[in-house]
């Protein structure tokens, strides 16, 4: 090949290069700005997809994979990932699956979940109109609380879920999602019924349905939270004029 064909070859490269560079610029200030907590920090692979470019719940499934990342894989039966609307105004978010949410993979199916599908359709929703997951995607040994670490190493899938979801609405279950969450140590009996901002996003936290079981004169205040949650999805359903 000649010199001059050589060049012109290269001068091709070049400008295509150069309109790819600038498409991905508008595309990147066209896309709407995530808060902050959402983010997630990864490192570049040459070919690998990245956790941070996921777009969709099946890309980050994919990347979760078949995870070992943590010590929770070794006695799990099933990953539990999460399940509902992938577009849901609406996200419940508890600590870890259960020893019925290990067996069959999905979440809240054993008896806290089947009051909670009566929570949620009590506010006049159903479980196919939200979207449920937790903290860790693996069953703690004994259903005991997640440790830091693992709550560390999976925190990034769920921050993930969120982004691609992009709920107007967080329940946060139980003292563990709440603390993960909101960041706090402060006991959810304090914190309970009321919603905190997270970037934009209202958290309601509430007692978990299995600590409901346990202690159902608790159901009263978690009404309460509910009905919370209910006022607030309404407004937002007519402030995006679907009323």
């Amino acid at each position: 090949m000649s010199h001059p064909e050589q060049d012109a070859q290269a001068a091709v490269r070049d400008a295509l290069r150069q309109m790819v560079g600038e498409l991905k610029g508008r595309l990147r200030a066209q896309a709407p700005e995530m808060p902050p907590w959402v983010t997630v920090e990864t490192e570049e692979t040459d070919g690998e997809p990245s956790l941070e470019g996921a777009t969709s719940l099946e890309a980050v499934r994919e990347i979760l994979g078949e995870c070992t990342r943590c010590r929770l894989h070794e006695k799990r039966t099933k990953i539990v990932f999460g399940q509902g609307n992938r577009r849901a105004r609406l996200m419940f978010i508890g600590e870890g699956p259960g020893a019925d949410e290990d067996r069959q993979g999905l979440a809240f199916v054993g008896k806290a979940g089947q009051l909670l599908t009566r929570i949620i359709a009590a506010i006049g929703l159903s479980r196919d109109e939200v979207y449920i997951a937790n903290i860790v995607k693996c069953r703690p040994p004994k259903n005991r609380d997640p440790q830091p670490d693992e709550i560390e190493t999976c925190l990034p899938f769920l921050k993930q879920q969120i982004r691609v979801i992009r709920p107007e609405i967080i329940c946060a279950l139980g003292a563990p999602a709440t603390r993960t969450l909101l960041k706090t140590k402060a006991p959810i009996s304090r914190l309970r019924g009321r919603f905190y901002d997270l970037d934009g996003i209202p958290v309601m936290p509430t007692y978990h349905p299995a600590y409901l079981l346990r202690n159902p004169a608790e159901k009263r205040p978690v009404w309460e939270d509910m009905q919370a949650i209910q006022k607030m999805y309404g407004q937002t359903r007519n402030a995006d004029g679907v009323l």
